[in-house]
């Protein structure tokens, strides 16, 4: 019995030990999903970069700019779709259990949120400074991006997991928080102790800025000038009151300068989708959009105020031809059955089809700007902030200082797409050095005077280097003007014959009114943060026409 017992002891010993061997190699395999698990922060940062533009993940996808710019750009008519009396055309909102008009919801709370959070921590112990200051700069665009779509969100009591329902915070609690947070990464960005590395940086940053801290920086300038222009519609920029305007002025100048200091987002391309830019061919996802007759207008001289007889050489770059070889639109409300269309005015769409209302893409890739399958997507450009410069100094009555601010301005759009974008241009309408200078030099586009400088001038000309890719930004600006103010210099509007839709085309939810807001994304906000959503009035049909509190007075 002794024998036997000893025996027993030392396979029950032995059994331990091997049950203790396999539990710690079960637990190493199977980490406990509901625990932290510590991944390296240079693994983060590619996917938080991707939510600047289109967030994909095994959760959800569609997060960041571009999907929501499918339905703002029918606010603003840069595009729609072909479809009669779609609603986002005829300036409706999101109707029903719908996420459209979501994606930047999304991004911050989702695609950003946690993932920032983890880099600053992670980032702060490692003393990745780099790291730890470019988080910080996209949590600061998310938070003026954010209000600026939605006006009212979830700031102060953002990711606090004891919470299952959240106050929301005011529109002026973001830019103050953005701004903070601007400074407070710059001052992570300005670090050269610790873990700071270049090299390092790039793995994380390949995308972006390839681990350039100095465009980093140029980045978070530009989002501090964004924030001081957005707001040139209310009262802080009343007469004498030239704080503001100073200091939209003073960010831009430290933001980008030239082209090489542009903020793209990249995609490598390939067989993989999500590798692929959204508004390529390869996805198919924009085949049934087509241009908006107000820019095609604009920039084939047929405005009557703005650029009248001027052809805009940038056309060829930038829109789409159609079989009779003109740059033609369409009425966002109306798509197809715009009057006046037929299968020889119709536009090609983006990708290049001849056929007329074809959805697909040619056989042979002809797409140009930022419809290729590998298109960089600017994020924010150096002609961005000169429109920024010369809006700026204009309002502060600097008219010379602001000339040279806009003509500044466009000749960067140009160099941007003769030196980013010069795919499948056909050799006629290549521009050229002399190309540009004439454009320049036309005072319809220029004035020789700087008293002669207005702001349809300069806002137009925005619109037009702002096209697609700076849709939230131009929705901003054109929300400012109340889509149809008054130019004191001229006396017709800011945005030279912009018509919205009206009548039996406005859609009846907005009780005649314009939309001036997106509802809170409905997966998360409508299922759950209902008190709130009652408080501001997020359950009314006419929601989305309630002024931001950037554009009001």
């Amino acid at each position: 019995m002794r024998y036997k017992f000893q025996i027993t002891l030392l396979a029950l010993a032995i059994g331990a030990v091997c049950m203790q061997g396999c539990s710690k190699k079960i637990d190493e395999a199977y980490q406990n999903p509901n625990a932290s698990v510590r991944v390296p922060i240079e693994s983060i940062m590619p996917g938080v970069i991707g939510g600047l533009t289109y967030f994909y993940s095994s959760n959800g996808t569609g997060f960041g700019v571009q999907l929501d710019a499918t339905y703002i750009g029918r606010y603003v008519q840069y595009f729609g779709i072909q479809t009669d009396l779609d609603s986002y055309g005829e300036m409706g909102g999101v109707t029903g259990a719908s996420d459209n008009t979501g994606s930047m919801w999304g991004a911050v709370y989702y695609g950003h949120g946690k993932n920032i959070n983890k880099i600053i921590e992670w980032g702060t112990e490692e003393q990745k400074w780099d790291y730890v200051g470019a988080a910080w700069a996209i949590r600061a665009w998310g938070w003026l991006e954010l209000t600026n779509e939605y006006n009212d969100g979830i700031l102060s009591e953002a990711w606090n997991e004891n919470l299952s329902q959240f106050h929301y915070d005011a529109s002026a609690d973001f830019y103050d928080s953005c701004r903070a947070v601007c400074y407070r990464s710059l001052s992570f960005l300005n670090r050269t102790d610790g873990n700071v590395n270049k090299e390092n940086f790039a793995k994380g940053d390949a995308y972006f800025n390839g681990g350039d801290v100095n465009k980093w920086k140029k980045f978070v300038y530009g989002i501090l000038a964004r924030s001081y222009i957005d707001l040139s519609a209310k009262n802080l920029f009343a007469a004498n009151n030239y704080a503001f305007a100073d200091s939209a002025a003073k960010y831009a100048d430290l933001a980008m300068t030239t082209n090489d200091d542009n903020a793209y987002v990249k995609t490598a391309g390939g067989l993989l989708s999500a590798a692929n830019n959204y508004y390529g061919p390869f996805r198919a996802n924009m085949g049934a959009y087509r241009q908006c007759s107000y820019i095609a207008d604009l920039m084939s001289g047929r405005n009557t105020t703005a650029f009248n007889g001027v052809s805009d050489p940038r056309s060829w770059y930038m829109l789409r031809e159609n079989n009779s070889g003109n740059f033609m639109g369409f009425l966002p409300w109306r798509g197809g059955k715009t009057p006046g269309l037929n299968s020889s005015t119709y536009p090609f769409n983006f990708w290049g089809h001849a056929t007329y209302n074809s959805t697909a893409a040619p056989t042979t890739d002809t797409s140009r700007y930022l419809w290729q399958n590998t298109s960089p997507w600017p994020m924010m450009t150096a002609s961005e902030m000169q429109f920024t410069k010369a809006e700026a100094l204009y309002r502060k009555g600097d008219n010379a200082g602001a000339l040279a601010a806009y003509k500044n301005a466009i000749s960067l759009n140009f160099d941007m797409l003769t030196t980013t974008y010069p795919q499948h241009i056909p050799v006629a309408n290549v521009i050229t050095q002399a190309v540009k200078d004439a454009y320049l030099s036309n005072p319809a586009v220029v004035p020789v005077s700087a008293s002669d400088l207005t702001l349809t001038h300069i806002m137009l000309q925005k619109y037009i280097a702002l096209y697609v890719w700076g849709t939230h930004q131009t929705w901003i600006d054109m929300r400012k003007f109340h889509y149809t103010d008054i130019d004191p210099a001229t006396g017709k509007q800011v945005y030279a014959d912009f018509t919205p839709p009206s009548g039996q085309y406005l859609v009846a939810t907005n009780k005649s009114k314009f939309v001036y807001r997106c509802k809170p994304r409905y997966n998360s906000e409508y299922l759950y943060d209902v008190p709130e959503l009652t408080r501001i009035g997020a359950f009314d049909q006419d929601y989305v026409t309630k002024e931001c509190w950037f554009s009001q007075k």
